[in-house]
């Protein structure tokens, strides 16, 4: 009976053994799952130009004064959250363990030209450049390798869509940002049909009509942060027809529905730059009088 047990406790290592060396890719070595030390050392105020090239894009950010800038493939302001999100997954990058140190093999680690390159900048001064392969089967960590060293590295903290975001997601998507207390009242026109939200003695009314408090609130939340879905950056010889117009706090939004993708294009006021909003976005905007009025309850 315990020659047996014995058997099937040998066994069942040999099978667990196998089971591991099968799960594991080519050249892949398991990690210690122990944080150390920092990949880079990083002093997020003094970093001042980030530049990052993957396989699908390549774009570089420029800080000014205190605000981040694309400043190629396109010149526009960065979406500062985005941006964020770098730094902070940066500097939060551990190295668990070394898993090679063969140039043969950076290729098995997506750790050469086939990786993410970031190039960090502190004072117009280089001050550190690793390379961001491909994650582990587990996608908790990644492979990388500081410029210059043949040190494959195993490295936790940070998510690899955070390096490698297309490029509009790196644009500010903000159309309009303004405070809600800054909106006293909204003009809507649709072709000859007007009609104005107004604020009168503390109580929203549209054309002496009390609105829904409940509708006003929403709409004003919308209406001091409106975002884009995508930007149009093309020359377009002739603009769709203008379908809406909203008037608010020193802005005008203006709305052209394209029937093919139920989408609308948007331009505000004093702004060249034309933006891509989804059908589901615009309609938190586009209201009609029927729509805030409290008798429409």
């Amino acid at each position: 009976m315990k020659r047996n047990t014995l058997v099937l406790v040998v066994v069942l290592g040999v099978l667990l053994l196998v089971a591991v060396l099968v799960m594991q890719k080519p050249g892949e070595i398991s990690s210690t799952g122990e944080a150390g030390d920092p990949l880079t050392a990083v002093d997020s105020l003094a970093l001042d130009r980030i530049e990052i090239n993957a396989p699908a894009s390549a774009v570089v950010l420029q800080k000014k004064g205190v605000e981040w800038y694309l400043q190629e493939p396109l010149a526009y302001r960065a979406d500062q959250a985005s941006v964020a999100s770098l730094v902070h997954d940066v500097r939060t990058l551990r190295v668990t363990n070394i898993v090679s140190n063969k140039p043969e093999k950076f290729g098995v680690f997506q750790v050469d030209s086939t990786g993410t390159r970031v190039r960090l900048f502190a004072g117009g001064k280089e001050t550190s450049s690793f390379v961001l392969g491909k994650a582990t089967t587990s996608y908790l960590e990644m492979y990388a390798r500081r410029e210059g060293s043949n040190d494959v590295l195993l490295v936790s903290g940070a998510s690899a869509y955070v390096f490698s975001r297309p490029v509009r997601d790196w644009r500010d998507k903000n159309i309009v940002a303004v405070s809600r207390e800054s909106i006293a009242d909204v003009r809507y026109q649709y072709g000859d049909t007007t009609f104005v939200l107004a604020l009168k003695d503390s109580v929203w009314t549209i054309g002496g009509e009390k609105a829904q408090a409940d509708a006003v609130n929403t709409l004003l939340n919308s209406l001091a942060s409106v975002q884009a879905d995508d930007f149009v950056d093309t020359v377009m010889a002739q603009p769709p027809r203008l379908t809406a117009q909203i008037a608010y706090a020193g802005v005008q939004l203006n709305f052209f529905f394209i029937k093919q993708g139920e989408k609308y294009l948007v331009q505000q006021s004093g702004s060249s730059q034309w933006f891509e909003m989804q059908s589901w976005r615009a309609s938190q905007l586009l209201k009609r009088k029927k729509d805030l009025t409290a008798s429409a309850r």
